[in-house]
């Protein structure tokens, strides 16, 4: 290591660090496509489904915001095989991509996953939206997996009166409501990496 990156100051010949810019607003091309949110299809007697909305501080809808999430199966096996966009009706990635509707409203199909080592099941959940200088994390956790939630490593450095901001609520058979409140009274307990 040299004197000048020790100090921090760049090199010669080394690129200047640039600030980062902004997220969004998203254009409609690429980014989310037509099957983004079916991780799994519909039809599959194990699919699931979440909805929500992305709120803002004052409560507001986040209309252009756009979720991603990454998750294990229902084995709690991580996919580690090609497939992402082109399920073909039976591949699972184990990674979905929705844009936010005009409510805010977002919604994926796919399956409760099974717990990754001492980790209650969850979803991995990023959001990217306006105002925001880098996109964010949290994690969805499923209402009835109360004792595993006990002995979940993350939720356990959770704050008692903020940890329901991860949990889920059951809207009936096999299906969700997670709201991400980006500021405010309610606002998620984000993650940082």
């Amino acid at each position: 290591m040299t004197a000048a990156s020790e100090s921090g100051s760049a090199g010669a010949g080394a690129s200047p660090v640039t600030p980062s810019q902004t997220v969004g607003p998203f254009f409609g091309y690429a980014l989310p496509y037509e099957a983004g949110p079916e991780v799994v299809p519909g039809w599959r007697p194990d699919a699931i489904r979440v909805r929500g909305r992305v709120l803002d501080g004052a409560g507001e809808p986040v209309p252009d915001a756009l979720l991603e999430i990454w998750q294990a199966d229902e084995t709690g096996e991580i996919p580690r095989r090609p497939g992402g966009l082109a399920r073909a009706g039976h591949d699972f990635s184990g990674f979905g991509r929705c844009g936010t509707d005009p409510d805010g409203g977002f919604w994926f199909t796919t399956v409760k996953p099974g717990p990754i080592g001492a980790a209650a099941p969850y979803i991995a959940v990023l959001v990217f939206a306006r105002g925001l200088l880098k996109h964010v994390f949290t994690r969805l956790y499923f209402p009835e997996d109360a004792a595993a939630h006990a002995a979940d490593p993350l939720l356990g450095d959770v704050p008692d009166e903020r940890r329901a901001t991860l949990i889920a609520e059951r809207e009936g058979e096999r299906r969700y409501r997670f709201d991400i409140h980006l500021q405010g009274e309610r606002e998620t307990v984000f993650l940082g990496f």
